[in-house]
Formats: C-alpha cells, structure tokens, sequence
C-alpha cells in the first residue's frame, strides 16, 4: 500500500470512533455514579 495523507472521509471516521469511546465510558460511569446515588 502507497502511504498517503489521511482522507476527509479517514478523519472523519477517526474523530467519530474516539466519539464512541468517550461517550460509551462516560455512559459507563454514568451509571454507575446514578445507581450509587440510588442505592446510598
């Protein structure tokens, strides 16, 4: 394979995955904080 600079569509994958990532760990956390505060 060549090596090329990344494409627009490449970014914006990229940018869409780490999206992912923190919003599922934060969702994660989330709940977890929500179900202490119900169950203190």
């Amino acid at each position: 394979m060549e090596k090329k600079k990344k494409s627009t569509f490449q970014k914006i994958t990229n940018v869409f995955v780490w999206i992912m990532i923190i919003a599922t760990i934060g969702s994660l956390v989330f709940g977890a904080i929500s179900s202490l505060g119900i169950m203190g």
